[in-house]
């Protein structure tokens, strides 16, 4: 009985998953609202012309929307008491929301409460690639918004000091495996990163907190030039290309970098110490399989773009993003 039990629980998950996934689409609004992405674009377009550095920061949005509570929203949301997600430390880096509401706006004037917010958000960070010259993806649409956001849980979120067991346990936590882990680190191709988020590996490897201090993996050189940009533990301020050179073009350079031990974070080194995950780096490291990387980085964004979203009646579309509409 209980191996039927068993049996029967693992249908029903599968049966749910399924669902989900069908009611996420990828012209969920082409009656509703068929002129959403060429809105979105448009904006996307006005916004990096002026600011191509936001890329990196939109993607990372969607990015930690999906990790805490799944693609609803609630990342965006505020919180009169500094209780909500957007307050916790890994977010606090976060920038670009301003920008979200005014895409939000452009959509809610073509369609009044038609697009959720997580479903912009999803678009907003696609396009981001995109138009960083990494791949396009269809998008499938069709979540609704959350009305909850907790800062406690943004402890789901991957640390940048994370090994690769607690990566991978965090991963799977939202049904993604060893692969899209290595595929969606690669994401770190565009963007900056504070000092603060690496510095340890310069100054308090072991926590013996001086400049002696510093992790064995990482490049020599590399450190150095680190060391140039973050001069203490405490440089709360100073940016750091994520990709040095190219941190504005979405490429193949990030596998570079990891290879030769010049990855920033713990979490980009920590792919070197599992045999799948550096045969992965190693493979796209030679720039030899670009097309192969960019369909396996759109295929972990929409498997990302899945998790655990609400749909049907669930939840609600927001009129603006940063409130619960009730």
């Amino acid at each position: 009985m209980a191996s039927r039990a068993v049996v029967v629980a693992l249908l029903l998950a599968t049966a749910a998953a399924t669902c989900v996934q069908a009611q996420l689409r990828e012209k969920f609004y082409g009656e509703s609202c068929p002129s959403v992405e060429e809105v979105v674009r448009k904006e996307m377009v006005k916004a990096l012309s002026a600011a191509p550095s936001l890329a990196g920061p939109i993607l990372r949005m969607h990015f930690h929307d999906c990790f805490v509570r799944g693609c609803d929203g609630s990342v965006l949301l505020d919180s009169a008491n500094k209780t909500a997600e957007k307050d916790a430390k890994p977010n606090q880096t976060l920038r670009g929301f301003d920008f979200v509401e005014r895409v939000k706006a452009a959509v809610e004037k073509a369609c009044p409460d038609t697009v959720s917010c997580a479903d912009i958000l999803a678009l907003m960070a696609r396009d981001a690639v995109w138009l960083s010259k990494g791949p396009f993806w269809e998008v499938p649409l069709g979540r609704r918004d959350g009305s909850v956001s907790i800062s406690n849980e943004t402890n789901q979120l991957p640390p940048p000091t994370a090994n690769f067991t607690v990566l991978t346990q965090l991963f799977a936590a939202k049904n993604l495996d060893t692969k899209d882990l290595v595929v969606l680190s690669a994401g770190h191709t565009i963007g900056t990163s504070h000092c603060f988020s690496f510095s340890d590996r310069l100054y308090n490897f072991t926590g013996r907190v001086n400049p002696t201090d510093i992790d064995p993996t990482l490049e020599p050189q590399y450190m150095a030039r680190l060391k140039g940009k973050c001069a203490s533990l405490n440089d709360n301020t100073t940016l750091v290309e994520m990709d040095p050179g190219s941190f504005r073009t979405f490429d193949l350079a990030y596998f570079k970098n990891v290879v030769k031990r010049r990855g920033l974070f713990h979490s980009d080194g920590a792919l070197l110490t599992n045999a799948f995950t550096r045969a992965y780096v190693q493979r796209h490291a030679g720039g030899g399989y670009k097309e192969e990387f960019f369909a396996d980085f759109a295929a972990s964004m929409i498997k990302m773009g899945n998790a655990d979203v609400l749909t049907g009646s669930q939840g609600e579309i927001r009129k603006k993003c940063s409130v619960v509409n009730h």
